[in-house]
């Protein structure tokens, strides 16, 4: 039991109170100062550093981690990081740190390529990286903000997107020299350049991608046509041969021109990713202003052998249409001429009287009327044929026919082939002539006239003979002596000779024997009997007698 007095003087007794100071040291705002300056330098460093962007190239040439600088118009505007491979291993990933304030610069279209010196038909460029070294340059393109992936051009591009200017595509079946770098013209004078080239795979064309830029690029319309004008042009018409060739910068990398062709339509002015087609010549821009709405079969007997698809079809030197296809196919069951689709135009045909632009040409009533379609020859040099389309004279009757969906067109000979047809009846002609026959006989005269040249000889030796004896020498002198005594006796009936004297008057007694001898013809006229009787010598006046 304990002892009361004890107990009440220990619960008197005072007890200390602890209380827990509730103040921070200032000790502890030196770490937390620390800890945030850190974190400040930590967000300045970052934001001093620029954004992080990756773009992707074939290869790392010429691209140096720390040394290679990145630039937009000559000024330094980052750095290269890193290179690395990219996970496909078919190209490198270059880590670019960019600065600050280049940010905007950073949108969708913007292109990255390596400056470094490069040569080419087109042009020298990147020669001061030579001494300064090859950088990246940035092209800012103008989509949306906060891009950081690109995909690296391996070569720069001809002109810059900021530039103002008119982006079209050319699609062309046969390119040609045209390259990227090439210049494109408008009268001579170059107003564009080609950017990109690329082969589209489904429609197996060339794809070229140019710029035309400020004020030439109103120039372009809907109307406007593209060919190709890097090669020499050589022609030959009426007025001679002539020769068109490009400049030498065109010869060297290619180029295009553009215009409008004569009689197409101009429209409105092209916008950016207009697509126009690349000809081969500006005579096919002129070709393809044609709007051939009506497609025809041709069917020809005769070989057509030179005609070609997209050979023209005229109208007395007219261009009218064009040859689609040669092709069976087009032709029935049993056929056996040649068939061959033609598109043509038939408003060149048009009458004056159709005023309308819009009035269907009635080819029937021109085929009435005698149109027909025949083969003509484009080129006695190679060979090739083109479809006439004229009147023919006296033709015989024919229509419009059809074929499946197309319309038939009659046909005529073409001069070559009636020419033909008359030298194959003239050499049948010939060839029944009994020519055998006849050469026959001439063998036969000439065998003949063989052997009378044999006799002729022989009779010709027999005269040599003749005439070398010693009695025919002396024929001749006798025949001398005799012409001389002929001359002689010549002589003597000369106007002296005494033979002329003795014919004279032997004229002069047959002169007077005649005159005595009509006297007496007379006198018995007169009077029969006289010759009995005797004249009657009475002296009377005589008596006229009549005319006998």
């Amino acid at each position: 039991m304990s002892d009361p007095a004890s107990n009440s003087t220990t619960t008197s007794e005072p007890r200390a109170t602890i209380k827990r100071s509730r103040r921070w040291s200032t000790v502890w705002i030196v770490p937390f100062v620390a800890l945030a300056l850190g974190a400040w330098l930590v967000w300045e460093h970052y934001r001093s550093l620029g954004p992080l962007v990756y773009v992707r190239f074939e290869t790392a040439d010429s691209i140096v981690s720390g040394k290679t600088d990145v630039r937009a118009r000559s000024v330094s505007i980052g750095m290269v990081e890193a290179v690395t491979l990219a996970k496909d291993l078919q190209s490198v990933i270059v880590a670019i740190r960019m600065q600050p304030d280049s940010e905007e610069l950073l949108r969708e279209g913007s292109r990255f390529w390596v400056v470094k010196p490069r040569i080419s038909a087109a042009d020298v460029s990147g020669l001061g990286t030579i001494i300064t070294g090859a950088y990246i340059e940035l092209d800012p393109g103008d989509g949306r903000e906060d891009v950081h992936h690109f995909d690296g051009l391996e070569k720069p591009p001809i002109t810059s997107s900021s530039v103002p200017g008119l982006r079209l595509v050319l699609e062309a079946d046969n390119p040609g020299s045209l390259n990227v770098g090439s210049p494109i013209y408008y009268k001579g004078f170059e107003v564009g350049r080609v950017e990109q080239r690329s082969f589209d795979i489904k429609s197996r064309r060339t794809n070229f991608d140019i710029f035309i830029g400020d004020p030439y690029a109103e120039l372009v319309h809907e109307g406007t046509a593209f060919w190709n004008s890097s090669g020499v042009d050589i022609s030959a018409g009426a007025d001679g041969f002539r020769v068109r060739t490009p400049s030498f910068q065109a010869m060297l990398s290619g180029g295009a021109t553009f215009a409008v062709p004569p009689g197409a339509v101009v429209g409105k002015e092209a916008t950016n990713g207009t697509v126009f087609t690349l000809f081969p010549d500006e005579e096919a821009t002129r070709k393809a202003t044609f709007v051939a709405d009506r497609r025809c079969l041709l069917f020809f007997d005769q070989s057509v052998r030179g005609l070609q698809n997209d050979a023209p079809v005229e109208f007395r030197g007219i261009p009218l249409g064009r040859v689609v296809d040669i092709s069976f196919d087009y032709a029935p069951t049993g056929e056996k001429r040649v068939p061959v689709l033609i598109e043509v135009d038939p408003s060149v045909l048009r009458n004056p009287s159709q005023k309308a632009a819009n009035e269907k040409i009635d080819l029937a009533e021109a085929v009435s009327q005698g149109l027909r379609a025949k083969l003509g020859t484009a080129s006695l040099l190679t060979g090739a044929l083109y479809i006439d389309i004229d009147f023919v004279e006296d033709a015989p009757p024919a229509t419009m026919g059809k074929v499946g969906e197309y319309e038939v067109f009659p046909t005529h000979s073409s001069g070559l082939v009636q020419l033909e047809a008359k030298v194959n009846a003239i050499l049948t002609k010939i060839e029944a002539l009994p020519i055998e026959d006849t050469l026959n006989k001439f063998g036969d005269t000439a065998e003949s006239l063989t052997a009378t040249t044999t006799d002729a000889r022989a009779a010709l030796a027999e005269i040599n003979k003749l005439l070398s004896r010693e009695e025919t020498q002396n024929l001749t002198a006798e025949l001398d002596a005799t012409l001389n005594q002929v001359r002689a006796s010549v002589s003597s009936l000369g106007p002296s000779g005494a033979i002329q004297g003795d014919l004279h008057r032997t004229l002069d007694e047959l002169r007077a024997a005649l005159r005595a001898f009509k006297t007496l013809s007379n006198t018995i006229d007169d009077k029969p009997n006289s010759l009995i009787f005797g004249r009657d010598n009475k002296g009377g006046d005589p008596v006229p007698r009549s005319r006998r």
